[in-house]
């Protein structure tokens, strides 16, 4: 990490974190290769074209001092993943958020945390143990994480407001949703913090919430979902935490209840059974204080020749169908090196040429 960024860096990362075509992981793989945002943002017209596109959109610098000044208003701040501030967490759980927006209290940011998910549809029952939940392990000292969702995640907000809650949202900070949540959110702004890695004024859309998702899991040591059921966004929370390192805890409910399915399912493939705060406290306290899994390295970009550059080409697209496949396996076919892969699949995708999938896959776009 570095200090502090400049005004003008921090526009120039904002830019590149909401460029088109532009995810995490090619951010990422941008900024090892070219050392800052300000230089990717110049090379990016270039590599578009090596990938046989046009140049992707890129906000204006003027959008994007608005964007800052507007957040800025609202009294919050964006902290970029290279700046000390950033969640130790959320930086061990890759690709993590180039820039997140933040309002309300950020050192809770800092502090140990524990994700608590669930359904929407939840029962009373399942309400009140979640905020009972919530309730014991803030006074134990770690701040909940969760996704001011209605049923599961509001109790678990409502339950740690007084120890400390994080509320990470699909759409921007400044918007509200669910409407009915409205009263919880401004009191989690008042008394909590609220995180988003989307841009002010984006309104939440249903391929948004699996990126909110790694976002609860990867700021906390453990998920704990209580009723779930099969199929539901909690279970794509829980799958991002087991791939991120972290623990998953369940709270057992009745086979009769679809509800339950889910979480009876992460009991039998190995979740902690939980039915106290101290189950989880359990879990956990051999791994509280230590350090978070130290992020992966991006490998260094080479600059190929033209001659190279066109014979790795020639056979990464050639490995590319409508199917994802693991880059590894691309890797092996092309016979060249994962750094001269890399960058031949970097262009591609800033040409909008190919689209990336979870667990290291690529496709055609």
């Amino acid at each position: 990490m570095s200090g502090a960024l400049t005004d003008a860096e921090r526009r120039a990362w904002l830019r590149l974190s909401r460029t088109q075509h532009v995810g995490p992981v090619t951010f990422a793989q941008l900024i090892a290769r070219f050392g800052t945002a300000s230089a990717a943002l110049k090379e990016l017209p270039h590599l578009a074209r090596r990938g046989g596109g046009a140049a992707p959109h890129t906000p204006g610098d003027d959008e994007a001092k608005r964007e800052i000044d507007a957040l800025l208003k609202l009294g919050g701040r964006l902290i970029a993943s290279c700046e000390a501030d950033y969640p130790r967490g959320l930086l061990a759980a890759e690709p993590a958020p180039p820039i997140i927006s933040v309002l309300g209290h950020a050192t809770l940011l800092q502090r140990e945390m524990i994700a608590i998910v669930g359904a929407r549809n939840a029962s009373a029952l399942g309400r009140r143990h979640a905020a009972e939940l919530a309730r014991s392990l803030g006074e134990a000292g770690l701040v909940v994480a969760s996704g001011l969702a209605r049923g599961i995640d509001a109790a678990a907000h409502e339950g740690a407001l007084a120890s400390g809650t994080v509320a990470v949202v699909a759409g921007g900070v400044d918007n509200i949703y669910p409407p009915e949540n409205t009263a919880l959110r401004e009191r989690i702004r008042a008394e909590g913090c609220i995180v988003s890695e989307m841009a002010l004024g984006q309104v939440p859309q249903a391929r948004h919430f699996p990126r909110r998702n790694r976002i609860i899991s990867g700021l906390a040591r453990g998920v704990v979902v209580v009723e779930a059921a099969e199929s539901s966004g909690s279970l794509i929370t829980a799958n991002f935490a087991l791939e991120q390192g972290r623990e998953v805890f369940a709270v057992p409910g009745s086979p009769l209840d679809p509800r339950a399915r889910g979480a009876n399912r992460l009991i039998k493939q190995g979740a902690t059974l939980t039915e106290t705060a101290e189950d989880v406290l359990a879990g956990l306290r051999p791994i509280l204080g230590q350090a978070f899994g130290e992020p992966g390295r991006e490998p260094e970009l080479p600059l190929l020749d033209d001659a190279e550059a066109d014979r790795v080409r020639a056979a990464v697209t050639e490995s590319l169908g409508p199917a994802p496949v693991e880059i590894d396996a691309i890797v092996r076919a092309c016979r060249a090196s994962p750094a001269a892969v890399a960058i031949i699949l970097l262009e591609l995708e800033l040409a909008g040429r190919i689209a990336r999938h979870p667990g290291g896959r690529v496709s055609w776009a």
